[in-house]
């Protein structure tokens, strides 16, 4: 990438909360000198949050990959497995209640009900499940699925997309996690995911969950291929409905991984790629409150610089994930980690709630957590060492 020096007072106005065009975004993007930028977007997410502003969160929550069948077939999944083939598994109520109980017992406020798009799961499937997890455990907030979901459970049922996320809401789910946006500009989109839904679909049920007052976060995958354009084209339809709605709680960037996947890993964003992304991002989104860093996909220190790009948020301590991790990301972490990587970016650490409220200020050091046992892929199949509770199993296909 070029860099210029005559973007500053872009950078300013936007660091002073005005408002930027998608077109002096690009620019940033590519041209803007890396170290401005991303004084910028600190600038920007201190006014945003004056008076906490020296405070990055993080939240316990646990992924439950409830099944890995799925028609879409994307050509970045190394998770999913075709309905008939004979790697299908699914999950039954009973095991999805046991990660529910455990993700409680550590301490975990969220679960993210993540899988595949089976085809017979409609609303009827999902409704059961989020009555049962509520009934037992009304204190975990479900903050799961996205538009595609939505979208094919609603085929599958028959009914409109509008009844499908009143009825899911209804049994119990808090909010959508934004799944499924993967890149929202039609050519890339077509590219890596020609079987789901068109982005501007995906975004009117997003809309209409929030009209219906079910908010979501907003993510995005970067490096399947995509042009710096295109990546700018996918915050500018996401600002477009927030302008709308205002239902977007966060935005969440995170970055392809090249295992296992019929991608084969031909094209990757770099981690500068990423970190002039989430800075651009924080400047461009004067609508979006939070923007979270990923130590996942990008790794610790990465995760850690991004909270110096406009992040304010580190995202989760996932008790378990294999989607991603499937694919590549094998990074892992635990709540002491994560606490001791916000404090050694200059920030003051705090467990938030999925509504960003935040629940444990880590002030004095010596106050911090000291059990070793709230650890990232606890129980995941998809990364060494995350086989600590193999008395959760896995059923055959149906």
């Amino acid at each position: 990438m070029t860099e210029k020096a005559d973007l500053q007072p872009v950078l300013d106005r936007a660091a002073e909360g005005g408002r930027i065009t998608p077109e002096e975004a690009l620019d940033l993007y590519r041209s803007a000198p890396l170290h401005a930028l991303g004084k910028a977007a600190d600038a920007a997410r201190r006014r945003r949050y004056a008076g906490t502003e020296e405070i990055a969160t993080y939240i316990i929550e646990r992924n439950i990959n409830y099944t890995n069948s799925c028609v879409t077939a994307c050509k970045f999944c190394a998770f999913y497995a075709a309905p008939k083939s004979d790697k299908v598994w699914t999950r039954d109520l009973d095991d999805i209640l046991r990660r529910c109980a455990e993700t409680v017992e550590l301490g975990g406020t969220q679960i993210m009900f993540q899988g595949g798009h089976h085809p017979d799961y409609g609303v009827e499937y999902y409704e059961e499940h989020f009555a049962a997890i509520k009934a037992a455990y009304p204190q975990l907030v479900i903050h799961s699925l996205g538009a595609s979901e939505v979208e094919h459970m609603a085929r599958i049922s028959g009914v409109s997309a509008e009844e499908a996320i009143t009825r899911i809401h209804a049994a119990g789910l808090d909010s959508f996690a934004g799944a499924g946006a993967e890149l929202l500009p039609a050519r890339p989109r077509k590219a890596i995911a020609p079987l789901k839904e068109s982005g501007e679909r995906w975004l009117e049920i997003m809309e209409l969950a929030h009209n219906l007052g079910v908010e979501s976060t907003s993510t995005m995958l970067m490096g399947t291929g995509e042009t710096n354009a295109e990546r700018i084209e996918h915050l500018s339809m996401i600002r477009d409905v927030q302008d709308r709605t205002g239902g977007f709680r966060a935005f969440i960037p995170y970055t392809y991984q090249p295992q296992n996947n019929a991608l084969k890993g031909r094209t990757q964003a770099t981690l500068f790629e990423y970190l002039r992304l989430i800075a651009v991002a924080r400047l461009f989104f004067d609508n979006v409150a939070h923007i979270q860093g990923s130590w996942l996909t990008v790794g610790k220190e990465v995760g850690q610089l991004s909270l110096h790009y406009g992040a304010d948020d580190l995202g989760s301590i996932m008790l378990e994930e294999n989607v991603v991790s499937s694919a590549g990301a094998k990074h892992r972490s635990n709540r002491m980690e994560i606490i001791d990587l916000i404090r050694k970016a200059g920030r003051i650490p705090a467990q938030r709630a999925t509504t960003y409220e935040h629940l444990h200020v880590h002030v004095d050091p010596a106050d911090d957590p000291v059990d070793d046992h709230v650890v990232s892929h606890l129980s995941s199949t998809a990364i060494e060492g995350g086989t600590a509770h193999p008395e959760l199993k896995l059923l055959s296909a149906n």
